[in-house]
């Protein structure tokens, strides 16, 4: 067996596996070792009845009480039974394993793993595993059992199985990490860690093995990175500009003023433009710190220089929000702008394309569908992208090669402190945008627990009479019997049965269609939807002024810097705003990190403040999207890992490095074209 071989060599995957498979980018026995767990389940010694609570996931020894009853709810069997052990009963109920009826004896002893829940005041075991060999169970006390990201037609124990077979018959894995390196930091042997991250013998191997996976990850974006900005050319630039006394005059217009962080970072953009050399710079700012507005300056700037010029962000509503913006702004100025996304009909398409070509237009704003094949820019100058961390740094790439070598700026609404800014967009120069514009009104934040929902209902109840909006975060699209925590789809039905019937419910999750999510969107963005019940797909993408409560279920399985961007999505316009954290449990250190949000509304200090609370890899929690999504390190949770594979990078010397990717063709393709997966 060989790392690059097809996925259909392992027994048990045949061809409709293979395209299940495919679905999540599992093609080669590589791709499947380097689908790594989400998190792991740990059996521990059964428990009594009478110690069970409504959201356990338990195991219980017990014996049948009665025989069990079955009865059909229209495409459902539902096998219903009770169980007893010497401190209480407990109702048990299976879905669609109607076997079970003649597997199950009365009077037998078994032992039954799930999740418990609280149906019509009685305490409901839902879909239990049972084990009718104890010794089976035993076995599996204390062991990390892996649970792994999953899609239709592929199951938890399939690619368990799956991989145990490559374990078994793949002695060597492939090892990017030159040897001097492996040894001075100390890694583990690449093999043993790919073993211990899918197996483990105990926690600590696993954390090892995890610590050895992240620093390759990171190591080996740290030299794309190199690679990429010394190959870049930084001779004289193409495009070269004046400034234009537009600018001054758009700045002099503003029905507001610019900050002293605006106007210096919008002075390093102009020094960039004016001279001789290509502009590579990322305005980094907190939420709401109005980038934009630089980036439109930035856009008119160019356009009076007789250049074109284009914006790329994440979303079709983001694109068409932005396209109204700059139409209303720098049509005055004699600025011709035009939209360009994906689902636009064949007919608009070709018309955009065409006044793209002859420049028609000056400004062209819009989403991936601005580096399609189709377009064919003339004189494009500067390209922005709006949400960087939302695009991969070949996604940028291929948006510059549109124009030769034309002028780059690209934008992060995220927070990263400025030592991990340095490495992560290590080919671009920074500018930091570290205050907000006088005029907003700070949100006001509370920390709150799961009884302070109805209180919370009602509030946005209130809210919504006054003509607001609001939004509710759940971390799960639907529910998980292994992880405790709301989830969209259950939570909107709840939540259209405490709101008034008037109040428009509706819920948005990226597992949605491109059409489905961009109208829900669209919608909420017209007010047409009042409340919005959603994933952190609205991490970015939509900017909704009228919308004033940001209410976050299970905050503690969020980091606090993304929970920092959920909130940016509420306090952008006019009217006080507000955010509800929801803390799911009554751990201590869970109150602590979130009262850090409950005071602070600077996305830096909360950056900062993230590091040094969460733990080495926090890798039970929900995880972190956006930034740079590498497969299993985070920025943030692994961020000393991240300066030592950076500084263990700088180590190597160009041609070791070139010999990584030779012997790897795909490999630098492969880690700079990686971009979130949460839209």
């Amino acid at each position: 067996m060989r790392y690059n071989d097809s996925i259909d060599v392992l027994k048990g995957i045949g061809e409709k596996t293979k395209k299940a498979f495919q679905r999540i980018g599992i093609e080669t026995i590589q791709d499947l070792l380097e689908h790594y767990p989400r998190g792991y389940e740990e059996f521990g010694m059964p428990v009594c009845i009478s110690q069970i609570t409504e959201g356990d996931t338990v195991t219980i020894e017990a014996s049948l009480v009665k025989s069990p009853s079955s009865k059909k709810v229209r495409n459902l069997q539902i096998l219903n039974a009770e169980v007893r052990d010497h401190t209480g009963t407990l109702s048990v109920t299976w879905f669609n394993m109607p076997y079970l009826m003649n597997k199950l004896r009365m009077g037998s002893r078994y032992l039954f793993r799930g999740k418990v829940k609280v149906k019509y005041g009685r305490l409901v075991m839902e879909q239990p595993k049972i084990y009718f060999n104890k010794d089976e169970y035993y076995r599996l006390l204390k062991v990390l059992q892996p649970i792994y990201p999953l899609t239709e037609g592929i199951t938890n124990n399939l690619i368990i199985k799956a991989v145990r077979q490559i374990h078994n018959e793949l002695q060597f894995a492939k090892d990017y990490i030159p040897k001097k390196i492996a040894r001075e930091y100390s890694l583990m042997d690449r093999t043993k860690a790919l073993k211990e991250i899918h197996f483990p013998k105990d926690r600590a191997s696993m954390i090892k093995a995890r610590e050895r996976l992240v620093f390759d990850e990171f190591f080996l974006y740290s030299l794309a990175l190199r690679r990429l900005k010394s190959s870049k050319d930084f001779s004289k630039t193409e495009y070269p500009m004046r400034i234009k006394p537009e600018c001054d005059d758009l700045i002099k217009n503003l029905p507001y003023s610019l900050t002293s962080a605006q106007l210096s970072a919008w002075e390093d953009v102009k020094k960039d433009l004016t001279s001789d050399r290509i502009m590579n710079r990322l305005i980094q700012g907190d939420v709401g710190s109005g980038k934009t507005i630089l980036a439109v300056l930035a856009l008119l700037m160019a356009a009076k220089n007789g250049y074109q010029a284009c914006l790329m962000v994440p979303t079709e509503v983001l694109a068409k929000q932005h396209y109204k913006s700059l139409c209303g702004l720098l049509t005055n100025y004699g600025v011709s702008i035009c939209l360009l996304t994906g689902s636009m009909t064949a007919k608009e398409k070709r018309d955009a394309y065409d006044l793209i070509k002859n420049h028609m237009v000056d400004v062209v704003v819009g989403t991936h569908a601005l580096i399609q094949e189709k377009v064919v820019y003339d004189n494009l100058a500067l390209v922005i992208t709006d949400e960087q961390h939302r695009f991969g740094v070949r996604q940028r790439e291929e948006l510059m090669t549109k124009g030769g070598k034309p002028h780059v700026l690209v934008m992060s609404a995220t927070p990263i402190p400025r030592t991990l800014a340095l490495i992560l967009y290590g080919d671009l120069d920074i500018s930091v945008i570290d205050e907000l514009p006088a005029q907003r009104l700070p949100i006001k934040n509370c920390v709150v627990g799961t009884d302070y929902r109805p209180a919370a209902y009602r509030f946005i109840e209130k809210q919504v009479a006054m003509g607001r909006q609001a939004y509710v975060i759940c971390p799960m699209v639907e529910e998980n019997e292994l992880i405790e925590a709301e989830n969209v789809i259950d939570y909107t039905q709840q939540l259209k049965e405490a709101l008034p019937a008037h109040i428009k419910v509706e819920y948005l999750h990226g597992k949605m269609k491109a059409k489905e999510k961009n109208d829900i969107m669209e919608r909420f963005a017209q007010g047409d939807i009042q409340v919005l019940v959603s994933t952190t797909v609205v991490e970015v993408g939509v900017n909704v002024p009228n919308a004033t409560v940001m209410m976050v279920e299970n905050a503690e399985r969020f980091g606090l810097a993304q929970l920092h961007q959920l909130r940016g999505r509420v306090g952008r316009g006019e009217h006080q705003s507000y955010c509800i954290f929801v803390c799911g449990t009554q751990s201590r250190e869970a109150k602590e990190r979130l009262e850090i949000l409950n005071k602070s509304n600077d996305g830096f200090y909360i950056a900062e403040e993230d590091l040094k609370l969460r733990g080495p890899g926090d890798l039970f929690g929900i995880r972190q999207s956006g930034d740079l999504e590498f497969k299993l390190g985070n920025i943030y949770t692994d961020a000393a890992i991240l300066k030592i594979a950076a500084e263990a990078a700088r180590k190597i010397t160009d041609e070791e490095a070139q010999e990584i990717f030779e012997e790897n063709p795909f490999l630098e393709d492969k880690i700079l074209y990686q971009r979130s997966s949460t839209l």
